[in-house]
């Protein structure tokens, strides 16, 4: 309200001067003459103030027009003007809209009209380091991959953009199948952020795929030190490393380098069973029979498994299958009621053809926890007491409705393998793979094989000097059962 009265004081006082002024200049009696070329202009004091406005808004007028001018010629010139700034803004601004559209475009999967709009922010903005990199996501969500790679590749040439198209590039070799490219690249963008976490797990992985488990094992130490690894989990595929490079050495018949490798993965996880058998053996090679003895025998009162029992019997290659037994009996005390162990004490006595022993250290297995080595063993038991054919046949018969046990299953896809990987062959986990039993469906077969205890007939008897191989056979049979 007091500012409004002020501006409207100051404007009557304005009026107010400039009226005495003009009335001042009227009551003056002297002009102003003026001769230019033999003429001559008389003017009152009036009329000359008036002129001189007028005469500074014609020089006003003209220096804008000579402005207007000069900067017409240096914008035609190519220079730097008010009317290519105009122009420039007018671009920048269609440039940043067309780049908008361009990163909604890509949000909602639209990948042609995302390129679109990423060539005319291209083609507007003329900044190669901001519009590349969405060219490229935009050619890559219309599949068009060599536009892509092109993008890529220009963002090479700027240092803050070049860890970005490495990884663009190496996405693009992983979907393209060229692993010893990606690998390459890979390589280069953790040498550029070795703390960054996607990067290390693709490089973990080609580095696993083609076997360099030297490499991936410095890989894993580096995720570890980014603090991406829990240090139990880092110690655990740590050693799945070591057990693999120690098998590559046993690849290239590197005796010494072998026995350190696969103690080594022993170490760092003692209840992995592959790298126990595999340092079992490395310590009998090296003439160390009680050090394999205790390794094994620790590693069985964790997790009784085949392999361990195949790696205890080759501490005594040539040893008789009574003694034997007698060996066994210290193995398997260290977990004496697990099903692996009365099963394994089993076979060794139809092996010694301790029949009777057999069956009783074979107890309930049969009918508490069914399986194919389990009915195995029991068919060559029946067989080995002189039991007849039919009875023979029906446990055989039973083994193959039942369970086949426990094998390693992946725990991500639930696949079964022969052995142990450390990487799943059907979805490329890594150490994904467990000794346990898989998950089974529950129901009658498709072809009724359920129903074949119930059909088997006696065969003609077989003669007396073929029982013994009988045996044999059917003890092979439940051993590869498992």
């Amino acid at each position: 309200m007091v500012w409004s009265l002020l501006k409207i004081l100051f404007f009557v006082a304005l009026v107010a001067v400039l009226t005495l002024a003009a009335g001042a200049l009227l009551d003056l009696q002297e002009g102003l003459r003026i001769q230019i070329a033999g003429w001559e202009f008389t003017l009152t004091p009036l009329a000359a103030v008036i002129t001189a406005l007028v005469l500074m808004a014609l020089i006003w007028l003209l220096m804008k027009v000579v402005g207007l001018l000069v900067a017409t010629l240096r914008f035609l010139n190519g220079d730097e003007t008010a009317i290519s700034r105009y122009f420039d803004r007018n671009r920048e601004r269609r440039g940043y809209k067309a780049m908008s559209e361009a990163m909604l475009a890509v949000a909602a999967g639209e990948g042609r009209l995302a390129l679109m709009r990423a060539q005319r922010a291209e083609r507007y903005l003329q900044k190669p380091e901001l519009t590349n990199l969405l060219v490229a996501q935009a050619a890559e969500l219309a599949g068009d991959g060599s536009r892509a790679e092109a993008a890529y590749k220009a963002l090479l040439g700027h240092e803050e953009t070049r860890f970005i198209a490495i990884h663009g590039l190496l996405k693009q070799k992983i979907a393209g199948g060229d692993t010893e490219t990606a690998l390459a690249l890979a390589e280069k963008a953790f040498a550029l952020k070795p703390r960054h976490a996607a990067t290390q797990d693709i490089l973990l992985k080609l580095q696993s795929d083609s076997a360099d488990w030297k490499g991936a094992r410095a890989t894993l130490g580096a995720k570890m030190k980014a603090g991406a690894l829990p240090k139990e989990l880092f110690r655990r595929r740590d050693a799945v490393l070591a057990l693999q490079e120690a098998r590559s050495l046993l690849d290239d018949q590197s005796s010494i380098e072998l026995r350190e490798a696969a103690i080594e993965a022993n170490r760092k996880s003692p209840d992995l069973i592959p790298a126990a058998a595999m340092a079992a053996r490395s310590l009998t090679l090296k003439g160390d029979k009680k050090g394999a003895t205790r390794l094994l025998r620790k590693s069985w009162e964790s997790q009784p498994h085949p392999d361990l029992a195949a790696a205890f019997a080759e501490i005594e290659p040539e040893e008789t299958p009574a003694a034997r037994v007698k060996r066994f009996a210290s193995l398997i005390a260290a977990n004496p009621n697990h099903d692996e162990s009365r099963m394994l004490l089993a076979e060794l006595n139809v092996a010694a053809e301790d029949f009777p022993v057999a069956r009783r250290a074979l107890a309930d297995t049969v009918t508490r926890h069914p399986t194919q080595r389990a009915f195995a063993i029991m068919a060559a038991i029946e067989r080995g007491e002189g039991a007849d054919d039919a009875i023979v046949r029906g446990w055989l018969a039973k083994a193959l409705t039942a369970p086949r046990g426990p094998q390693w299953c992946c725990d991500k896809c639930q696949s079964i393998h022969s052995e142990w990987h450390p990487i799943c062959e059907n979805c490329g986990g890594f150490d994904t793979l467990s000794w346990r039993e898989p998950v089974e469906t529950i129901g009658p077969s498709a072809t009724g094989a359920e129903l074949l205890p119930l059909m088997v007939k006696a065969p003609p008897s077989a003669p007396p000097e073929t029982v013994k191989d009988d045996i044999i056979d059917l003890a092979a049979i439940a051993r590869s059962a498992n």
